[in-house]
């Protein structure tokens, strides 16, 4: 592929729907040299980091796992918690409130920003969208801007924020994947761990129920014979 300019940038790679089809994207703009996925505590932790490398492999983007055992400890809600359910009737404030670790990505994106900062990188990448930020204020276009802004005084190399998605609603995301002609069998969106439920994607938790609903509104509705 053509290189523009010689940027380069680092993703977060969670190896859900948003961050696999903001690397597709992302790849038309820089090169991406490296990406993270974190364990912080989480139920899907380990099966995560397995789809986040499979992902990273097929792109060949060099990967690493960063453990943030300390976060676990700080919160205790339905995604760590084995004795509390990821199953959620609807979606909302109140699904948020079970699933909320404050400024996750805040730190997230802070910690790429150190790797960016020492290799003199242009660009953090992460799957942010639309929809969840109706909810989740951490996904906004705004707390992408304020976070770029912040880096101006943290780092030397100041990077900016990449999110090509961050615009999109589910289902748009889905349609632009189908049209960038992502492998949507590489996903793994689910917050459940696949040893509890024996599916990659459970089909209760509210990552699933998004993903679900985006593809029922998609292009290609046969996607979820493929991923549920």
């Amino acid at each position: 592929m053509k290189k523009r300019k010689n940027k380069k940038g680092i993703i977060l790679l969670s190896s859900g729907l948003d961050s696999l089809v903001s690397l597709s994207l992302a790849i038309k703009k820089c090169d991406i040299v490296l990406a993270l996925t974190f364990d912080y505590g989480q139920k899907a932790a380990a099966d995560e980091i397995k789809a986040a490398k499979k992902i990273s492999k097929r792109y060949n983007i060099p990967h690493k796992t960063i453990k943030l055992p300390y976060l676990k400890e700080s919160f205790n809600n339905a995604l760590n918690n084995k004795d509390k359910s990821l199953e959620f009737n609807s979606l909302g404030l109140k699904s948020m409130e079970a699933v909320w670790v404050p400024n996750r990505n805040g730190l997230f994106l802070n910690i790429a920003a150190m790797y960016a900062d020492s290799s003199g990188l242009d660009y953090i990448i992460y799957g942010s969208n639309k929809e969840e930020a109706s909810t989740f204020s951490d996904n906004s276009i705004r707390f992408n801007n304020a976070a770029t802004q912040f880096f101006k005084y943290s780092t030397l190399s100041h990077p900016t924020i990449l999110a090509p998605c961050s615009n999109m609603e589910k289902y748009e995301i889905v349609n632009q994947g189908i049209k960038e002609g992502v492998d949507f069998s590489l996903i793994k969106s689910c917050y459940n761990s696949k040893k509890n439920t024996n599916k990659k994607h459970c089909g209760v938790c509210e990552s699933c129920k998004r993903l679900y609903g985006a593809i029922e509104k998609s292009n290609n509705k046969s996607l979820i014979n493929l991923i549920f």
